[in-house]
């Protein structure tokens, strides 16, 4: 509940931006560099734009990076790990030495050539993080298949004689449900945290407020300057839903998995 909680209010945040904050993430509103006060809760930035309007409305950018990520990256790896596992021989030793190929690649270089070659934008980061996260998934999902084809409700599919396809999308994938959820979660934050890495090295379209873009700005000119506020707003943010979205994967682990609940 902790878990859902931290991620509902940002996303409700999210959302409804301009009905949280009375000033656009793009306007001078004070004098540049103003510490915390009444009128700017999270004080300004180096042009006197207010920081707690950036960090409502560049919840936007991140959530959705995050989300469009971590669902075609575990997609992408639960089709690759389900039919390496259950089709097993050339099929299997296809698929998973290509996957050995992208474990092996250093990812952060990998990550970084590939932005640098596609360019600056938002598009570009939502490729290149799918590119480098769908294989841990794949090896993940390609251990479990090749427990669950082997299970007697498998081979009672096979006995009344299911196809392959059938066992795959009504046996299989099924049984897999939990832990692909508890995947999608947990890749919010691996893609959150990625999208404001490379946002930081400046990877990403500078011209979009998100919580990477302000840590790329604020690096430039927020510890020159004594705006410690500058820098702790949007990463103790990127921390915060780290947090939920840890919390609900182990929850929704806990809740489905029968070993565990009984524990």
């Amino acid at each position: 509940m902790v878990g859902l909680g931290i991620i509902g209010a940002f996303t409700i945040l999210a959302i409804f931006a301009p009905l949280f904050t009375p000033y656009h993430p793009d306007k001078p509103v004070s004098t540049p560099y103003s510490p915390p006060s009444l009128k700017n809760w999270l004080g300004t930035d180096n042009l006197g734009q207010d920081v707690m309007s950036q960090i409502i409305y560049g919840a936007r950018i991140s959530l959705l990076v995050g989300l469009v990520v971590a669902l075609a990256a575990t997609f992408i790896g639960t089709i690759v790990g389900v039919l390496s596992g259950y089709y097993r021989g050339a099929t299997d030793q296809g698929l998973m030495r290509f996957t050995d190929v992208m474990l092996v690649l250093p990812q952060l270089p990998l990550m970084i050539i590939l932005a640098a070659y596609l360019g600056p934008s938002d598009n570009s980061i939502i490729i290149v993080l799918t590119l480098t996260s769908w294989p841990l998934v794949a090896r993940l999902i390609r251990s479990q298949t090749l427990s669950l084809r082997e299970r007697p409700f498998t081979d009672a599919s096979r006995v009344i004689g299911s196809s392959n396809s059938r066992i795959i999308f009504k046996v299989i994938i099924p049984n897999l449900l939990t832990l692909i959820a508890a995947n999608v979660v947990l890749m919010i934050t691996t893609a959150v945290v990625g999208e404001a890495g490379l946002d930081f090295i400046g990877l990403g379209n500078p011209s979009v407020v998100s919580w990477g873009t302000m840590l790329y700005w604020a690096q430039a000119y927020a510890l020159f300057n004594g705006a410690w506020w500058w820098v702790l707003a949007p990463g103790l943010c990127i921390a915060l839903l780290g947090l939920g979205a840890v919390l609900v994967s182990l929850s929704i682990e806990n809740v489905f998995n029968p070993r565990l609940r009984a524990r």
